[in-house]
């Protein structure tokens, strides 16, 4: 009988031995790194809003539309085309800078149908728009080519409106062409001019 109330003794003894160590671990724990838990949850949040603010950027898979916009009759076309390349990881930001470098220099195909202005109409990593607008001219009273900065440019039929520039070198011309250009050489309409631009343009 002594011997069980012995054996009794000893396990609860070692039982309050053990949880006094463990609060005691527990205690100097909290003391020496009384941060140790709240750094972990600030930088868990740290990782969680960073994530959530990551600007959105186009990639292969957004569905790029373009709104084609006729301002003599006010007719909207749309179409999808796939996403340019040089576009693929951009942000709104930098789209709209890559929009405004094709509004001062548009494809001839585009001038062709007497294109006006872009702007970005929507934005998201799923779905671009771009709005294209044009207008056609109804009365062409022609142009003139002439010279500025060694570069054909294009006026107006008052010799003094700046229609285009072109990347086309006088210097590059026969030398036949090259004076009557000096002398501003005359082009009936938008289709002789386009016709020009392209047989000469680089």
């Amino acid at each position: 009988m002594k011997i069980i109330r012995r054996i009794s003794l000893f396990c609860v003894t070692a039982g309050i031995m053990f949880g006094a160590g463990s609060y005691a671990t527990l205690k100097a724990e909290q003391f020496f790194y009384p941060n140790k838990y709240e750094q972990q949850k600030e930088n868990t949040g740290q990782v969680i809003e960073t994530a959530v603010e990551k600007a959105p950027v186009i990639t292969a898979d957004t569905l790029y539309l373009i709104e084609e916009i006729d301002l003599a009759n006010g007719t909207v076309a749309e179409k999808e085309e796939p996403v340019p390349v040089k576009y693929i990881g951009l942000d709104r930001i930098g789209l709209i800078e890559e929009l405004k470098s094709y509004d001062q220099n548009p494809a001839l195909s585009d001038l062709k149908l007497g294109f006006q202005t872009i702007e970005l109409s929507s934005f998201s990593k799923d779905r671009v728009v771009i709005c294209k607008y044009y207008r056609l001219e109804e009365e062409d009273n022609g142009f003139y080519l002439m010279v500025a900065d060694h570069f054909v440019v294009v006026y107006e039929s008052d010799k003094e409106t700046i229609h285009m520039n072109t990347d086309i070198l006088l210097t590059s011309l026969n030398e036949s062409l090259q004076k009557e250009i000096i002398r501003g050489k005359y082009i009936e309409d938008e289709r002789a001019l386009y016709n020009f631009l392209e047989s000469y343009s680089s």
